[in-house]
This record gives C-alpha cells, structure tokens and sequence, in this order.
C-alpha cells in the first residue's frame, strides 16, 4: 500500500519505491531506501511528515503515494 495509506505513529517497512528514474534517485537522497523504516508522524492538508534515518521530512501526497509499504 502507498505510505499515504499508513497510520501516524505507525514504523512501516519500505519495500518498493516507484516513479521515474529522477524520483526514485531523489527519494533515494532523502532516505528513503527499500528495506528502510519510515514513520508517519502527522498529515498536513494531503502532504505527509515523516521521520526517516532519525530524519524529519515533509513530502508530498504526490510522492508519497510512490512510496510502497
């Protein structure tokens, strides 16, 4: 299921990371790796904050539904 999907509070197993070549590099660059964990912490208006490799990031729900959980 996309991460968009997931319950805050919730750590959750990335296991596939979609898009294009560009999008996947870029998500790669924040932390966001398969096999990695990623919480949702909070969704604010669609866009989602996550805690990643001890990192906070916002995404947005348009990335974060390339996110597979």
């Amino acid at each position: 299921m996309p991460l968009t999907m997931a319950r805050a509070g919730e750590e959750n197993c990335i296991k596939k990371i979609g898009g294009k070549a560009e999008t996947r590099q870029f998500l790669e660059s924040l932390g966001f790796v398969v096999g990695g964990s990623v919480t949702v912490i909070t969704e604010i208006g669609g866009n989602v904050i996550v805690n990643v490799k001890e990192s906070r990031i916002a995404i947005s729900r348009e990335m974060a539904n390339k996110i597979i959980i």
